[in-house]
């Protein structure tokens, strides 16, 4: 345990620190660091340097070089750098490179320094240059702050959706100032700078001196400042040494120290652990290091390379030629177990493994004391969580050993917490390895969470890892594997050194049916690689056809669509790509297109029977469909105002119908033309609208106005059978009131259709005695219904016993009223009775 806190620095009575090395770096750089421009991505990320930047103008044939590393120093890309000036390097949080311009022009770059796309800062600043640049991190996304010529700060609170801010002009600023931080406040980007021994804090609309509480009257020009990673606290730095620490919203100071070094800095930052008490941050100097926090007392260290520091959650990454080391508050789990003398549980549990192992009998010493103390449980977490912060694996395989040693004496210790520590510690090994160069710890991997891991490892193009570690966790295929696999597919099609078939075959031999992937996807990515017949090919293999037939519409592939969505049986795709072709082909070609597809010929009819009436004329033609064009026209004339226009278009229909051979609808659009020519004539003559109007209407019109004589034309022109007439006739006189034409009408020949009808239109216009002239005239089978009509129950009576018909009897039985027609109903029931007899 004395060997383990060797490299432990006490900073005030309660706190330490440790510095301990990550890699050994294995790019050979053979320049400084401080002359290159470097770059480090939080979380363990990629590092990038900009090699002799600095010598452009001494020797312009060399250009510099633009470098990506591991974060253990392995190259993963590098490029000539062509562009323009740079000023400043930065990574946003999906692990882009951001390379800011002289001209205001931002260039991104993924890992492996392909370019992806480009944005400017606006045309001020392309005028007067960017001095200065920074990328910082808020809620909002990346961002972008930018120092002009002109001494104006510009702003880009997010990349991805880029909305350029011009801050307010800075009174007194003559030059750049020694220092400026960009914070985040409450949803607010602003921008804190030093003009001369003053702070101004500057907002979107205005610019204000602010004082920091506590600050000492004495404290000087301010040299450097630092925002904490979480943005919560702010440190300032002045010529006198005196460092100022509190929180970023400068209402609350926290702590202050009073540093012996009084040159300026090459960095500031800060040093912290999440929920914490300690605030320190760590100031560098060409060969010093110092930690300075709330204890009058620093801890110092000397520095043997040049180095750059790289903020973290919860410590500061030391970047040197050589080496690669992290600096972090020990967690409170491990000083508790690893302190010198320490008789916490989990120190006292962790002794006892050890002596178990080495069979001794001091183990159960060490045991029943904190089993005494009813400890255990907490001694146990406690090895547990401390596991986690280690970095060696030497180390986390003692703890846990300790854990689950711990574990045996207890009864009802969750293993939850065990396992899931023993995942995440094989996690983090795999990807602490020099060959990965990720060097997470647990609490940055806690906040990153696995799925961003994931995604880091897919960037880097490391997919078996990535699919190991989601098999190990078990993480769900549409979570886990098929999602890298899918990642996996779309840079395989980048790939130009394999044929489109070796490239689909190998990408359906590998992916197959896994759920949650999308072929259409990996298509669309080879697409835009330029490699369209391989996306064809692996559209073949996308079972929804809702998602081929976009990407082949985008492809111009259209005839081929239009296939796929025939075959899909969704008519909604069918009329999006036939419009598409609509669109996109001249008329002609569009026909024929349609003409070898009768499923998309035969609902685009449907959709221009509906929207386009004209084009469906020009279909019917094209394909001599006769019968249709008459169709047609029947349907046209009637959006026709004009007499003659609706006759011209019916007698186009009547010709159509005739080329067709269809004999039933030629005479039927015939007499259409004859009646509306006649009901022309009916209308002038008489000065009453008859047009439109159908024959039968036309009829029983001029009989209700009384012209018999033209109903009667009509009803031998149009060959009307006798029944309907005589219908028509007897409705529109009783309707009209006309009971002396209605009688002679009756007797000018035998009625073809009885005379019931006449009884029965008499009691419906409410006229008995009318209805009373036919009853006689009945045939007997419905004569009991006629004089039950006009109301002579007593004759209805007699004609049902005359007939011996026991329903007809009951159907009068039914009608008779026991006050009124008592002798009926005594007479039918006798009838009955006799009936019943027989």
């Amino acid at each position: 345990m004395d060997c383990y806190t060797a490299n432990w620095n006490p900073l005030g009575e309660d706190t330490f620190y440790r510095k301990f090395e990550l890699y050994t770096m294995g790019w050979n750089l053979k320049e400084e660091l401080r002359d290159c421009m470097v770059a480090a991505a939080p979380y363990g990320g990629p590092i990038a340097l900009l090699k002799n930047h600095a010598r452009r103008e001494k020797s312009p044939g060399a250009r510099p070089l633009l470098e990506i590393y591991s974060a253990s120093g392995l190259l993963l890309a590098s490029i000539p750098w062509k562009s323009g000036q740079l000023v400043q390097l930065g990574w946003t949080a999906s692990e882009d490179l951001l390379c800011i311009q002289e001209d205001g022009t931002v260039l991104i770059y993924n890992l492996f320094c392909e370019f992806k796309r480009h944005f400017s800062m606006g045309n001020e600043v392309l005028q007067n240059h960017v001095l200065e640049a920074k990328v910082f991190h808020s809620e909002f996304g990346t961002g972008v702050a930018i120092l002009t010529g002109s001494h104006r700060f510009s702003l880009a609170t997010n990349i991805e959706d880029l909305k350029l801010r011009r801050m307010p002009e800075v009174p007194g600023l003559q030059k750049p100032p020694s220092c400026w931080a960009v914070l985040s406040q409450d949803r607010v980007t602003i921008v804190l700078l030093v003009v001369g021994q003053d702070l101004y804090l500057l907002d979107s609309t205005s610019c204000s001196a602010v004082t920091p509480p506590g600050m000492s009257p004495s404290a000087g020009a301010y040299l450097q400042m630092a925002v904490s990673f979480n943005h919560r606290c702010l440190a300032l730095l002045t010529d006198t040494g005196y460092i100022w620490m509190g929180l970023a919203s400068l209402k609350e100071k926290l702590c202050e120290f009073h540093c012996s070094i009084r040159s300026p800095p090459k960095q500031m930052v800060w040093c912290m652990r999440p929920r914490s008490r300690q605030r320190a941050v760590v100031v560098a100097w060409e060969r010093q290091l110092l930690v300075a926090g709330s204890s009058s007392e620093c801890i110092q260290f000397v520095l043997d390379e040049d180095s750059h520091l790289v903020p973290e959650l919860d410590g500061v990454r030391i970047l040197s030629r050589s080496s690669h080391e992290f600096l972090q508050e020990i967690p409170d789990a491990s000083q508790e177990i690893f302190r010198i003398a320490s008789m916490a549980p989990g120190a006292l549990l962790l002794e006892a493994q050890k002596e178990y192992e080495k069979e001794s009998q001091k183990a159960d010493e060490y045991l029943r004391e904190i089993k005494d103390q009813k400890l255990l449980p907490e001694a146990v977490s406690h090895c547990i969580e401390a596991a986690g912060h280690e970095h060696e694996p030497d180390t986390q395989k003692s703890l846990l050993r300790a854990a689950s040693f711990g574990k045996c004496f207890l009864d009802k210790f969750p293993p939850e917490s065990f396992v899931r520590m023993c995942q995440d510690l094989r996690v983090l090994n795999a990807v602490r390895d020099y060959q990965i160069g990720i060097p997470l710890t647990f609490t940055q991997y806690k906040r990153l969470t696995i799925e961003v891991l994931l995604d880091r490892l897919v960037l880097r193009r490391l997919y078996p890892l990535a699919i190991r570690m989601c098999e190990y966790l078990r993480l769900s295929e549409i979570q886990g594997v098929s999602r890298i696999l899918a990642h996996w597919a779309c840079y395989k099609v980048q790939q130009k050194d394999k044929s489109d078939e070796e490239v689909a075959h190998a990408i359906n031999h590998k992916l197959g049916d896994t759920p949650g992937i999308s072929y259409s996807e990996i298509a669309a990515r080879a697409y835009d690689c330029g490699r369209t017949e391989l996306a064809i090919k692996l559209l073949e293999y996308e079972p929804r056809s809702g998602e081929q037939v976009p990407l082949l519409l985008k492809m111009k592939r259209s005839k081929l669509a239009l296939s796929k969505a025939i075959e899909s049986g969704d008519t909604d795709l069918v009329y999006t790509v036939v419009l598409h072709l609509k669109n996109e082909l001249n008329r002609g070609t569009f026909f024929m297109t349609l003409q070898n597809q009768p499923v998309a010929l035969s609902l685009y009819r449907q959709f221009c029977k509906h929207q386009e009436r004209d084009t469906l004329k020009d279909l019917y033609n094209q394909d001599d469909n006769h019968q249709e064009l008459g169709s047609f026209h029947v349907h046209a004339s009637y959006s026709e105002k004009r007499i003659e226009g609706r006759v011209g278009a019916l007698q186009n229909a009547l010709d159509e119908f005739y080329k067709a051979k269809n004999e039933f609808a030629a005479k039927a659009t015939e007499e259409q033309v004859k009646l509306l020519r006649l009901q022309r004539h009916l209308q002038e003559d008489l000065d009453r609208p008859y047009l439109d109007l159908s024959l039968h209407d036309t009829v029983s019109n001029l009989i209700l106005d009384g012209h018999h004589k033209r109903a009667e034309q009509l009803y031998r022109e149009f060959k009307i059978p006798d029944k309907r007439y005589w219908w028509l006739k007897i409705s529109a006189l009783a309707t009209r009131g006309d009971w002396e034409e209605m009688e002679k009408f009756s007797k000018s020949k035998k009625s073809p259709i009885g005379y019931l009808p006449f009884v029965e239109m008499a009691v419906k216009h409410h006229n008995r005695y009318e209805a009373k002239k036919y009853a006689p005239r009945v045939p007997p089978e419905q004569r009991v219904r006629a004089f039950v009509l006009v109301g002579d129950l007593d004759q209805a009576a007699d004609a049902a016993i005359e007939h011996k018909n026991e329903a007809e009897m009951s159907f009068v039985l039914s009608k008779c009223s026991a006050s009124t027609d008592a002798a009926v109903a005594e007479k039918l029931n006798r009838a009955r009775a006799q009936l019943l007899k027989k």
